[in-house]
């Protein structure tokens, strides 16, 4: 019907020119927000489709959200930021990954899937800090699509959540680059990183390349962000002795202090041939990050059935810091970020 608006309408209307890119001969325009570095000539997207080329200058999203809501801080997952707090989290659409497991799918794939349509709410910066306050939730976290790639909108938001006091979090498939990590490192207190796997043929197969990942994690331990790790085990994709030796080595090489979690696998999107992820293989996954010399290890998705896997032990003395099952605190017994015991201090974002 003439004069209908489309989805992609509707969302190329909420845009605003970005700030991660520079202007090239010829109307062309190179964007730094993830380590695609898309040249996008005018008039056409990005890889991720959501940051495209108008007359030269790179329109990128800006004053909505496709998917609001109230979480524990352990959900996303930080197990050393303020525990048992709740987030704040907000997503937008879009993604410069298609991983074929994809929980947030609706979110992430929905310029890519017909079927993953996700309406965008107009909301303002304002708004969604006043919804954390109210909410009593100090941490505001940009989740739910690939946060790097609405870096501008996020920082928007950001900034006034760092002025009321509050904390500021991105959950990230770690597709970074230096430009959009130092745009992003005074309004970012948390990063998450999924670290999808140590094979690089397999990270091609989801969209992104593994060494961009390994140099995101690099620089966001360089940078001081409080980084946590994630790991989905996915049975025949990412379980092997092998894989799982190599991603804790490195993690280990970067610091023992990072946070690792495994997590399991179900069935998902369209990934539904491969198994759900057992205790066993979670429990195994655990064990090699403690060999490999990560002090704190974490067996998630599998809440009461992976024994000590879900809490915090000081690395010195070995006493019971935090206890979790879930997304619950059960006890925690930090002094000022430190063991009660022998007072060794615990990495983390604990005030």
């Amino acid at each position: 019907m003439p004069g209908t608006m489309t989805f992609a309408d509707t969302l190329a209307r909420l845009t605003k020119e970005g700030e991660l890119y520079e202007k090239l001969p010829n109307q062309r325009v190179r964007c730094y927000a993830c380590g695609h570095r898309c040249l996008i000539p005018e008039g056409r997207q990005g890889v991720c489709k959501v940051r495209f080329n108008k007359g030269g200058v790179l329109q990128v999203p800006t004053g909505y959200v496709s998917a609001l809501q109230v979480d524990p801080i352990e959900k996303k997952p930080f197990y050393h930021a303020l525990p048992g707090s709740l987030a704040l989290s907000f997503g937008m659409l879009g993604c410069d990954f298609h991983c074929g497991y994809c929980q947030n799918w609706l979110t992430s794939q929905a310029l890519r899937d017909p079927e993953a349509v996700s309406p965008p709410e107009l909301v303002s910066a304002d708004d969604l800090v006043g919804m954390a306050i109210r909410h009593r939730a100090p941490i505001v976290a940009s989740t739910y699509n690939e946060p790097l790639i609405t870096s501008e909108w996020a920082v928007e938001i950001f900034r006034v959540a760092k002025a009321r006091g509050l904390k500021t979090a991105y959950i990230s498939n770690g597709n970074g680059t230096p430009e959009v990590l130092d745009y992003l490192k005074p309004w970012v207190d948390l990063y998450k990183v999924d670290l999808k796997g140590f094979n690089d043929a397999n990270y091609r197969k989801l969209g992104g390349v593994l060494q961009n990942v390994l140099d995101t994690i690099k620089l966001l331990a360089e940078k001081r962000f409080w980084v946590e790790i994630v790991t989905l085990v996915v049975p025949g994709f990412n379980d092997s002795n092998k894989e799982l030796t190599q991603i804790a080595e490195f993690l280990a090489s970067v610091s023992v202090d990072l946070p690792w979690h495994v997590t399991a696998f179900q069935q998902d999107y369209r990934m539904l041939d491969h198994a759900n992820t057992t205790v066993a293989t979670l429990l195994r996954a655990a064990e090699i990050g403690k060999k490999a010399g990560l002090r704190y290890v974490y067996a998630g998705n599998l809440p009461g059935r992976v024994g000590t896997h879900e809490n915090t032990y000081c690395p010195s003395c070995r006493t019971l810091l935090i206890e979790r099952r879930g997304h619950s605190i059960l006890k925690n017994t930090l002094n000022n970020g430190a063991c009660p015991t022998c007072q060794t201090a615990i990495p983390g974002v604990w005030h």
